[in-house]
């Protein structure tokens, strides 16, 4: 006899055999224990929507990261359509490199996972308040009809922000800490 079937030999005698619990398959449940292939499907067939989700969410955050980069690169190298821009709404050419700035730092949040709810947000209030100077202060120049694209891209960061309201939260919770 070998050592294996000795030790094969002695598990079969053993004392210990009755405390030993049944073995269930995945396909025969019992009373106390779910069926796990169905928790399985169940758990598999909820995390599709949340993928699609996330995944359209990192999509439309590329998108709008790469549309802002276009838009505050001119801010900040001083173009001469954003000076005139910025002379017309009269606050001075600093606030051309704040929004260019403050518009820089929202693409770098939104392309980073645990910033983009906070970048969204803050974009979002980029964006209303770029909508309130088209609509008052620019209101009769060439930059006046951008009122409809700036509120349009305003209601894409508040939906964005909600969708990662709980990243907000998260980094909320962790500041506090």
């Amino acid at each position: 006899m070998t050592m294996t079937m000795r030790a094969e030999a002695a598990l079969d005698r053993s004392p210990l055999d009755h405390e030993l619990p049944p073995v269930v398959s995945a396909t025969s449940p019992t009373a106390d224990q779910p069926d796990l292939g169905v928790a399985a499907r169940v758990t598999a067939h909820e995390a599709r929507p949340r993928r699609l989700t996330s995944t359209l969410l990192w999509a439309a955050q590329i998108l709008l990261a790469a549309f802002f980069l276009f838009a505050a690169v001119p801010k900040l190298a001083g173009s001469h359509s954003s000076g005139q821009e910025f002379a017309l709404i009269g606050a001075g050419q600093w606030f051309r490199y704040l929004v260019g700035t403050v518009e820089l730092a929202g693409v770098i949040g939104l392309l980073t996972p645990w910033l983009a709810g906070l970048a969204a947000a803050g974009l979002a209030a980029d964006m209303a308040g770029a909508t309130i100077i088209n609509a008052t202060v620019l209101h009769n120049t060439a930059y006046g009809v951008n009122v409809w694209m700036t509120a349009l891209l305003c209601a894409m960061f508040v939906i964005l922000a909600y969708c990662r309201r709980q990243q907000i939260k998260g980094l909320a919770a962790a500041i506090r800490q």
